[in-house]
């Protein structure tokens, strides 16, 4: 049997980092450097050096970058106002020297005020860039022009050359292509390789920007109605006239809710889940992309998640919540809008189906029974029709 395809990486930046990496890059090609070989190097220092404006390196980092004049690198770095340490050339390779890069002194002059957690993340993608199995023994040109174009690349991978992509880095570009870095390039566009995916920089147009902060805040304003909705309290007389005007059926499915000795839940969330409108969870793209991941690692989860039903059901005599189903199941750090993702599209493909807008009420779907996942009831009635 093949074995599944192993999930996708998930991106290493959020979108503001991957702003942050961009806004490092600008910065490094700002400075009066002239070779790959201190652009690169700056890079290193510089977001070490993001927090404090002192960035420590070793000797052994130095060789690490594989430098083709170390030598050289430093002293462009030095004649651009940096203090780099004589030590850092010392016998002791692994002792590290402070370089002092003075427009990240902190104070109001700071040229790139980043918070620690950015400043870790970004630090991080840059290394693990640059590291990367296609670019990792290719020139210092390419290893920059793999930083560039992956900083600048879109969560569909695309992306288009900055101009502020060094010179020397144009022509690197075909031996990233040749080794994978990137699937393809058409003019100054090009797509990330998938062995790659994961170091995409979430570059946005400032056209998306403003899309997305239009659908944050609408999700805004979602939480604050959905706040305000709970400061609203359900009588029990409220409950007791709302159930008194319920079909049959639907009361004996809202009392096997409220009665339910195993999950016991209050007064209040029942009443509010039955009496209240479903609000709605609005799915940002971060949460399309996890889903598409989640999903890749879960292959099994439909048949997974119709069979928990039936077993749910004969223990509560209802259905499961979607948290009920996903706790349940052990799906854990689901988000809301991921977990809404990750039930409907299992509702969508049949393995189960719910009596919208009524809470409780997932249960196998015409996928599940196809292959004789049912609820007894349901086992019932196929043998009836035969």
């Amino acid at each position: 049997m093949t074995p599944p395809p192993a999930a996708p990486l998930p991106f290493l930046l959020t979108p503001r980092q991957g702003a942050a990496a961009r806004e490092l890059l600008s910065y490094v090609v700002g400075l009066p450097l002239t070779s790959p070989d201190a652009q690169l190097l700056a890079v290193v220092v510089a977001i070490r050096a993001a927090r404090a404006g002192v960035g420590n390196l070793t000797g052994t980092d130095l060789r690490s970058l594989r430098l083709e004049d170390p030598e050289g690198a430093v002293a462009e770095l030095v004649a651009a106002g940096w203090q780099v340490p004589d030590s850092l050339f010392g016998e002791e390779p692994d002792k590290p020297a402070g370089i002092i890069v003075p427009d990240m002194a902190p104070g109001e002059t700071h040229v790139l005020p980043l918070g620690k957690g950015t400043r870790s993340k970004v630090s991080g993608w840059a290394m693990r860039t640059r590291i990367a199995k296609p670019v990792k023994k290719a020139s210092p040109a390419a290893r920059l022009a793999a930083l560039f174009l992956a900083a600048y690349s879109t969560e569909e991978l695309v992306g288009e050359a900055p101009d502020e992509l060094p010179a020397a880095c144009y022509p690197a570009v075909p031996v990233l292509l040749e080794k994978g870095f990137l699937a393809e390039v058409s003019g100054r566009t090009y797509r990330l390789g998938p062995a790659v995916r994961h170091l995409a920089g979430m570059f946005r147009t400032p056209e998306e920007e403003a899309a997305l902060a239009a659908e944050e805040a609408v999700r805004r304003a979602a939480r604050e109605a959905a706040a305000a909705a709970e400061l609203v309290e359900i009588t029990p007389a409220q409950w007791a006239e709302w159930k008194s005007g319920v079909s049959p059926a639907l009361l004996r499915h809202v009392v096997a809710v409220e009665q339910c000795s195993v999950c016991r839940c209050s007064f209040g969330r029942v009443a509010k889940a039955f009496m209240s409108a479903p609000s709605p969870v609005p799915a940002p793209r971060p949460a399309v992309g996890d889903h598409d991941a989640w999903r890749s690692a879960h292959p099994e989860c439909g048949r997974e998640a119709a069979e928990f039903t039936v077993a749910f059901r004969a223990e509560h005599g209802h259905g499961p919540s979607y948290g009920q189903l996903c706790k349940g199941l052990r799906w854990k750090k689901l988000s809301r809008a991921l977990r809404g993702l990750v039930v409907s599209g299992i509702i969508a493909e049949g393995w189960l189906t719910e009596t919208s807008p009524v809470p409780w009420t997932l249960r196998p779907g015409k996928a599940a029974q196809a292959r004789g996942i049912v609820l007894p009831g349901q086992a019932a009635a196929a043998r009836s029709t035969r």
